[in-house]
């Protein structure tokens, strides 16, 4: 199976209640083997003692956290973003993860440009994954860009409009 590292953000992302009966939370821990920091777990903790939106993504995520693999790795104190992501990145190439995911928008270049051999995903290019991979329709994947694009406050985040084109024009 292929392994993705997990960044707190996108799994707040994908543990944002969706309308319908399928959860891209479930679809991703069953279609890769997901590596999840311990300090990511610590994270996912702390944003889950919040009463709103997030704290429940994170509670969810939390619930389903024996479904994925949880690592500790020693951080790079020169690294100049919160400890999630260093931890991310350094669980991806310490692991050689095909895919590290990760929803950090304002510095996806200095994430991208850390990673040795991983690849750089964003929750909008897992939803699309799972379109052409037939786990998800189209009409399916908007409606789950939509919830979390709302409860993310992404709607005018250029990367949402870019995988909402795809997504609606095929």
């Amino acid at each position: 199976m292929t392994t993705l590292v997990a960044d707190t953000s996108a799994l707040v992302s994908l543990g944002i209640p969706a309308d319908g009966d399928f959860s891209p939370l479930s679809l991703c821990f069953s279609a890769y083997d997901v590596r999840i920091p311990t300090v990511v777990v610590d994270e996912l903790r702390e944003i889950a003692s919040y009463d709103d939106e997030h704290g429940r993504a994170a509670t969810e995520v939390l619930d389903r956290i024996d479904d994925a693999m949880t690592q500790t790795v020693e951080l790079d104190s020169e690294f100049p973003l919160d400890d999630g992501e260093n931890a991310a990145v350094t669980l991806a190439n310490d692991t050689e993860a095909a895919f590290l995911l990760c929803d950090e928008f304002n510095r996806l270049g200095l994430i991208h440009a850390s990673l040795a051999d991983t690849r750089l995903v964003t929750t909008q290019t897992l939803l699309s994954v799972f379109v052409r991979t037939k786990q998800l329709s189209s009409e399916d994947a908007l409606a789950l860009l939509a919830d979390i694009s709302t409860a993310r406050s992404w709607d005018d985040n250029s990367y949402v409009q870019r995988t909402r084109s795809l997504l609606t024009n095929g």
